[in-house]
């Protein structure tokens, strides 16, 4: 064990099981240790560093603004959270935007607004909130109450009440929990990305949000991990010809600073008053400025990009020796091998690709804008993994 491994086991709370890397550098989609060795990187940080390390553009927008300020107070205006909140309602069709540190809070702002809504719209007694089994909405105690796997509720209890799950893919599980209770709202994954990389079908998609339109519920999509070019489309949802009235957004956006967003639609535009939210760090003018030179370049052009080298990855996954199943959409994948998909992730390691789990998968977040040469590099490495 290394000093710094010694040091981290010593002072650092033991919250992660880390693999032994120590990362000290990178450029793009290359990670290099303190020996000097080099590795693919699969997971960007776990779908945050959007156009990878060290990104010249993102970091010319950062250096910028710290040369103007690092941090002013939101009771003042501050140019870059002004614009990013304009880009973000232009490419969406949404009206307002509160801005945070993480998914974790943007989730828990949107939980607001959907029991604020129907508080004043229907009545007090309407404050349930419906997610679905095998989600994942934060670490909070509020946002672990809405994240539908019970091994992350064990330890914690009570949690915050208010909160039931449906079965995904099965809009009748949704249907007879909208019957039984006061729903204020209904919160989803496009595609549950910590349960395992599982897609939601458009038929399902387009039940809840109907259910939604006709009931009066708060209709929300956490794009914390899909969202920002990560499916091919600036937000998942988008693939599915569906318009949410809230939707929730972290990670990717701000290429490697912590920013969390919840971007309001006209049902629910004006719920937020004055001082009925706020954060400290949110909307902090180094952090959007980063973000807005990531939005900037979510086009149409790189988005049909990142859609092509999707195909290349599933294309080449699918059906190879040692993987049952191959999940996703655009630049999120979920790989099942047929051994334990940590013993897979150990042996990518070893010869030099940075992979993630999602329960019993691999999942793979590549930086949207790897080149084409070193993604077919790592997944043909991916595959000598799951073959062996």
């Amino acid at each position: 064990m290394s000093k710094l491994q010694e040091l981290d086991n010593k002072y650092v709370a033991n919250t992660y099981a880390r693999f032994p890397v120590e990362i000290v550098s990178g450029k793009g989609s290359i990670a290099k240790d303190t020996d000097g060795k080099e590795y693919i990187d699969m997971g960007s940080g776990i779908g945050v560093t959007s156009f990878g390390i060290a990104d010249d553009i993102w970091k010319q927008a950062v250096l910028d603004q710290l040369d103007k300020v690092q941090h002013m107070s939101n009771l003042y205006y501050t140019e870059p959270c002004v614009k990013l909140a304009e880009l973000l309602c232009e490419k969406t069709g949404m009206k307002k935007v509160f801005f945070s540190n993480s998914g974790g809070e943007a989730n828990e702002c949107a939980i607001k607004v959907a029991r604020k809504y129907a508080a004043e719209k229907k009545g007090p007694e309407y404050y349930t909130i419906l997610t679905l089994w095998n989600s994942f909405h934060g670490r909070t105690l509020t946002t672990l109450a809405a994240t539908g796997q019970d091994h992350y509720h064990e330890l914690f209890q009570p949690l915050t009440p208010g909160f039931v799950h449906a079965t995904a893919n099965d809009l009748v599980s949704v249907q007879k929990l909208v019957e039984a209770h006061k729903v204020a709202g209904i919160l989803i994954e496009c595609i549950q990305g910590e349960g395992g990389v599982n897609p939601l079908t458009a038929e399902f998609i387009q039940g809840v949000d109907a259910i939604c339109h006709e009931k009066d519920i708060v209709f929300m999509v956490d794009e914390v991990q899909t969202g920002n070019g990560r499916t091919g489309k600036l937000y998942s949802y988008m693939n599915f010809g569906v318009n949410p009235d809230v939707v929730t957004t972290a990670k990717g956006i701000g290429g490697g600073l912590p920013l969390g967003a919840c971007l309001m639609g006209e049902k629910v535009e004006h719920v937020l008053g004055h001082g009925d939210h706020g954060s400290t760090f949110g909307g902090n003018p180094v952090a959007c400025a980063g973000a807005v030179s990531i939005i900037n370049r979510l086009d149409d052009a790189f988005l049909a990009e990142v859609q092509r080298k999707g195909k290349i990855l599933f294309g080449a996954l699918e059906e190879a020796p040692g993987i049952e199943t191959v999940t996703g959409m655009g630049m999120m994948c979920g790989v099942k091998p047929v051994k334990p998909a940590t013993d897979v992730v150990k042996k990518c390691i070893e010869k030099g690709v940075l992979c993630l789990t999602a329960k019993d998968k691999v999942r793979l977040l590549p930086a949207l804008n790897m080149p084409e040469e070193v993604l077919v590099k790592a997944v043909n490495i991916i595959k000598e993994a799951c073959a062996e």
